[in-house]
């Protein structure tokens, strides 16, 4: 369901607030990966997207989750997630960089802030996570987060996921990014989908997914006038080494029981 709603009503020191402390506890919660190179590569895609955006202001941060599932999401203040499953899926880097622009683009719409205001759900951090997994049987620890298996994710609706895409096309674009990477990523998780399900069921069950949204990524990327900007960038050397080190990773730790 999408709500017709503003988040005017939310200052941006409170979306930060907010999503500051549900990064911590996030970060209790989940498998995040602290290899120096890894979070280096992946901070200076995300920063150099999110610098070119109408909310360059924020402090963004951008984070690798130790786990094979292919998913993404994103926290309220600029928390950007990637689980080392969709990087290993990704075969360029334009697909990885359309995938920080898409969360970077629920953050500046505030689509998270958005469905919690919906929702009267403003006060707690529980009442966050509870938003944002619908799944609030017992609290925080409940809610928070199925380790090693999908993340802690919005649900968002289809205008939203389009909204987001829109974005995405103008994030990469802005910094020279080919933004053909965004149908093609959605291509192979459509590919593995027949082909290894129990890999990408955590993606489409948070980012509905057709060949419709492939048909209208590419119209966005059509009426952007990407194919009239000269030397966009598709892929890099550093992006096979990023995925090397990403692929010699530890295994993510086992799932553990929820905290109560």
């Amino acid at each position: 369901m999408c709500f017709a709603v503003t988040a005017c009503e939310v200052s941006e020191e409170q979306e930060v607030a907010i999503g500051q402390q549900t990064a911590q506890e996030v970060a209790a919660q989940i498998p995040v990966v602290t290899d120096p190179y890894i979070s280096a590569y992946i901070n200076e895609i995300g920063d150099t997207i999110a610098s070119h955006t109408s909310r360059a202001d924020l402090d963004w941060h951008f984070f690798v989750v130790n786990s094979h599932q292919v998913n993404a999401f994103a926290l309220p203040g600029g928390f950007i997630y990637v689980n080392r499953g969709l990087i290993e899926s990704a075969t360029r880097f334009d697909e990885l960089a359309g995938v920080l622009g898409h969360e970077i683009g629920h953050v500046i719409q505030r689509h998270s802030v958005k469905q919690m205001q919906n929702q009267q759900k403003l006060g707690a951090v529980a009442q966050l996570a509870c938003t944002l997994t619908n799944i609030c049987e017992s609290g925080l620890g409940q809610a928070a987060i199925n380790i090693g298996g999908t993340a802690i994710v919005a649900r968002y609706c289809r205008a939203d996921e389009l909204q987001a895409d829109s974005e995405a096309v103008e994030n990469v674009l802005r910094v020279k990014i080919d933004p053909e990477g965004i149908p093609s990523l959605f291509e192979v998780l459509m590919r593995q989908r027949r082909s290894e399900p129990s890999i990408v069921e955590g993606w489409f069950s948070t980012h509905p997914l057709e060949e419709s949204r492939i048909e209208n990524a590419r119209a966005l990327i059509e009426n952007s006038g990407a194919d009239r900007v000269g030397g966009l960038l598709q892929n890099l050397p550093s992006f096979v080494e990023f995925k090397r080190r990403i692929e010699s990773l530890p295994e993510p730790p086992p799932p553990r029981p929820p905290q109560r």
